[in-house]
């Protein structure tokens, strides 16, 4: 037995917040007439770090990066899987091709959110250095390659992509040259 799932997204316009409700039914239910509760709730809630510098790196940015990388190439080539909502493959689930590109796209324009929220910390214990000029301006350049990513998945233009992929790799270099390839090893990364 297949379970469907159906999401809403409730927008309100008074708080400027969304509220994703589930059902197991094809139909959206109803908004209760209690949403103001929980929008209050999810506004109340402050942001918690759940993931040091070093995770959010290998779980979002990474394989974001790869799948960008990848559309270089002829999309068309990647294998098709015998069912596309269990590949393991961004490029060939349900989800794939241009718009896997355009979703890792978006979720590299996304981190740079993620990496400049307070309280995160690297792998080594050490701050993430969201204070500083450099650091700032580094994730602005990331937030930036997403968006041109975005852009050119949006065109499903191989050329354009060849090109952003250069961009991502230089905005990921910058900040790496300086906060990551540390000569005294892992215990120095984010420091300048």
């Amino acid at each position: 037995m297949k379970l469907r799932m159906s999401c809403v997204v409730h927008l309100s316009s008074t708080v400027g917040t969304a509220v994703l409700l589930a059902s197991t039914s094809a139909t959206a239910p109803a908004p209760a007439k209690s949403a103001a509760k929980p929008l209050a709730a999810a506004k109340a809630s402050p942001a918690k770090v759940e993931a040091n510098l070093l995770q959010l790196m290998r779980g979002i940015l990474y394989p974001a990066s790869n799948v960008i990388f990848a559309a270089q190439e002829d999309l068309s080539k990647q294998p098709v899987p015998p069912d596309a909502s269990t590949s393991p493959n961004p490029l060939t689930t349900t989800y794939g091709g241009w718009q896997a590109v355009e979703n890792a796209a978006l979720a590299l324009s996304e981190s740079a959110n993620l990496v400049m929220m307070p309280g995160r910390m690297c792998s080594n214990g050490k701050p993430v250095p969201i204070g500083r000029a450099d650091w700032i301006k580094d994730v602005q350049k990331l937030r930036e390659a997403g968006r041109a990513a975005y852009a050119a998945a949006k065109k499903k233009d191989t050329d354009a992509i060849v090109d952003v992929s250069g961009t991502i790799s230089d905005a990921c270099s910058a900040c790496h040259d300086v906060y990551r390839e540390k000569k005294g090893g892992v215990q120095d990364r984010c420091l300048p």
